[in-house]
């Protein structure tokens, strides 16, 4: 069998404001991955006063499925300092602390969305750090390259990573052998993850994520290729750890 490695992990500091790859970092049981979609943009539809310690769903944030353009946004995160820098190609880039600079992200981020959206109001984070993701649960998104390979060829075009927003991928799989692996424990370096269920997938990934261009009708490639909209696998961290790029992945027992 061939051996699985762990290839990429991926971070996005601010919910659909740019991915940042890393090379390493700390799981704890129960929790995301650190400093993954740790902050958010809400607009006015979530309202100025809004509690968001509870989750709240993704149409009261800005985000890529509304706003092609925010897919092609890069990030460099220090979590020591809370510095950031954010890159586009339509324009310059945006360099700040955060929280302290949230007023400077909001008028960056302001030519990037567009005015028939409810507006950015306010930078927000939750005080127990849990991320802002799509759906109500402390999960890793894992994707498979072989997948992502196939489903490109399958399209006739290279498909970058960062559509998918992933945190981490795996090298050594088939394609699409991680839906056999839910109900399954994966050890990755010194952590464990449960599989849990497939990711239904939306229209931001139909997004070039170095242009910001719609390029690929990824939706309508997967129904037709496989009947479905899913790509990838959500997990929980059951055994905290450290995991590092090129970790070997164990299916346990």
């Amino acid at each position: 069998m061939t051996q699985i490695r762990l290839a990429h992990i991926v971070r996005h500091p601010i919910k659909s404001l740019g991915w940042q790859e890393i090379q390493r970092a700390a799981l704890t049981q129960g929790r995301p991955l650190p400093f993954d979609r740790y902050w958010a943009v809400a607009t006015k539809a979530l309202g100025v006063t809004a509690d968001v310690t509870p989750w709240q769903p993704k149409n009261r944030f800005v985000r890529g499925a509304a706003e092609g353009r925010l897919q092609a946004i890069r990030a460099e995160f220090d979590e020591t300092t809370g510095a950031i820098t954010l890159s586009h190609p339509e324009c310059d880039g945006f360099s700040g602390t955060l929280p302290r600079d949230k007023a400077a992200l909001l008028e960056w981020l302001s030519p990037l969305w567009p005015d028939t959206r409810p507006a950015p109001s306010r930078l927000v984070t939750r005080d127990e750090g849990g991320a802002f993701a799509d759906v109500n649960q402390p999960y890793l998104a894992i994707l498979n390259t072989a997948t992502n390979t196939e489903l490109g060829q399958h399209m006739g075009q290279t498909l970058s990573i960062h559509r998918w927003r992933a945190n981490l991928w795996l090298d050594g799989l088939s394609p699409w052998a991680e839906f056999d692996l839910i109900g399954r424990t994966l050890q990755i370096g010194t952590a464990r993850v449960k599989i849990e269920t497939r990711i239904t997938r939306c229209v931001a990934t139909t997004f070039d994520p170095d242009t910001g261009a719609k390029n690929g009708d990824t939706l309508a490639a997967l129904q037709d290729g496989w009947g479905h909209q899913d790509f990838g696998v959500y997990a929980r961290v059951v055994g905290s750890g450290q995991i590092a790029i090129d970790d070997k992945v164990t299916l346990l027992p």
